[in-house]
């Protein structure tokens, strides 16, 4: 499928910071289609993040194209903006210095080095404009500078005389109002039969979730394969690995799975929404979210991550909202972060990557394509991810993440023996 990232341990980062990061949680992985890449990146360039080892990425090879899962030759760092390999500064100055090259053959997926993350809650006044991709009513504005209204995806904000913004739901976004239950079925829970799905045009409001959701107790199907996929609407599923077979149980009409592998190589299974080629630009979908709960357990070699992911196509785009990991969060791609965003109150790096391989894309072809990475500073299992909103951040960067082929909840692992369970994995559109 795509190129994961490694996480081996190596790059040191002295680093002053206040908040402990989630040890219930480590890095992860993501996406159908392609495979997985067989080189690594020689030697990481340091994330800006934290002490931890570098690993490589590995595109996975479309199924369509390549149902083998053939792995790319090779990855090549980001744009040349990006800061030289092997050195990374936190906040407080202090220097990372390279760790080994990352282990042979796999994706590059490595922890990152946290640099200690940025202030949570809305963009703060600096001088300049605060229009950001994770803005919300009350969050502090620049009168002075803001002058303009802010337009995300779903809602457009305007900045008040008290220096703080205000922000209103565009028209036709549809979704529940913030606060208010939103449809979609049931929370799972106590054994019962699961969440329902929400499909394209169901409401997107805030939702509670139950972290401590339950897996259907009845009423699953395994697949048992190196590539297979199946389901519809935003219950398409897709199993994928580059060695032994894996497994994946589906629950009729219930948006829950549980992704297991025992050494099958990397390993990729998700669930969500998939376009193919019918898909469109992202802010045609209105606002895209995915609710989740995941609970994992066992080894996961490497690297993993846990998230959302899919391909984009015109341009050629494999991309990863990393939320959790089998590892420390965060993790370090080898490519230093170009900057930061902050979405439903996590911060996240923003990761750039341009690779090519022999392995495939699910673009028919490309040959090269790029790699868009949000990562979470500290890990988390279960909340909701406002696509839509990294999405934004992106664009900011001057990203193109051209029309969607697939937006789906995800686990990747690169080895060892284990499962993470998916209680709740909904992904849903306002339109």
């Amino acid at each position: 499928m795509h190129n994961r990232l490694l996480f081996g341990y190596g790059v040191l980062l002295v680093v002053a910071c206040t908040d402990a990061p989630d040890t219930s949680s480590a890095p992860s992985t993501l996406t159908p289609g392609p495979g997985p890449s067989s080189t690594l990146a020689a030697g990481p360039t340091a994330s800006d993040e934290t002490s931890l080892p570098v690993a490589p990425v590995n595109p996975v090879s479309d199924p369509t194209s390549n149902p083998s899962g053939g792995q790319p030759s090779s990855t090549t760092s980001g744009p040349a903006s990006s800061p030289a390999l092997g050195s990374t500064s936190d906040p407080s100055g202090a220097t990372a210095t390279a760790g080994p090259p990352p282990g042979p053959t796999q994706p590059t997926g490595s922890g990152p080095t946290p640099t200690g993350p940025s202030p949570t809650g809305g963009p703060q006044p600096s001088g300049g404009p605060t229009c950001m991709s994770g803005v919300q009513t009350g969050d502090a504005c620049n009168s002075a500078a803001d002058t303009e209204p802010c337009v995300r995806s779903d809602r457009t904000c305007e900045c008040g005389s008290d220096s703080t913004w205000m922000c209103a739901m565009n028209s036709g976004a549809g979704g529940v109002p913030a606060g208010s239950t939103g449809s979609g079925g049931d929370s799972a829970g106590g054994g019962g039969p699961g969440p329902g799905p929400s499909g394209s045009g169901g409401g997107t409001g805030s939702v509670e979730i139950d972290c401590d959701a339950m897996m259907p107790t009845s009423g699953g199907e395994q697949h048992s394969n190196t590539w297979a996929q199946g389901g519809s609407d935003n219950l398409a599923w897709q199993v994928w690995t580059n060695g032994g077979p894996g497994t994946l149980t589906t629950y009729e009409g219930v948006p829950a799975f549980i992704a297991s592998w025992n050494n099958s190589g990397d390993y990729l299974g998700r669930m969500g929404f998939e376009w193919g080629n019918n898909g469109k630009s992202y802010t045609e979908y209105g606002t895209i979210k995915a609710d989740y709960v995941w609970n994992k357990s066992g080894t996961a070699g490497q690297y993993s991550y846990i998230g959302i992911y899919g391909w984009s196509n015109n341009p050629c785009v494999e991309w990863y909202i990393v939320e959790d990991s089998f590892h420390q969060m965060p993790f370090n791609t080898g490519d230093r972060p170009v900057g930061t965003t902050e979405v439903d109150g996590g911060t996240y790096n923003l990761v750039y990557r341009h690779t090519s391989g022999t392995g495939g894309d699910r673009c028919g072809g490309a040959g090269s394509w790029d790699q868009f990475y949000s990562i979470r500073l500290e890990g988390k299992r279960c909340g909701t991810i406002t696509v839509s909103d990294h999405f934004d951040a992106w664009a900011a960067q001057g990203w193109n993440l051209g029309s969607l082929i697939e937006v789906k909840v995800v686990v990747e692992a690169a080895a060892g023996q284990g499962s993470v369970e998916f209680p709740l994995a909904r992904v849903t559109t306002s339109q």
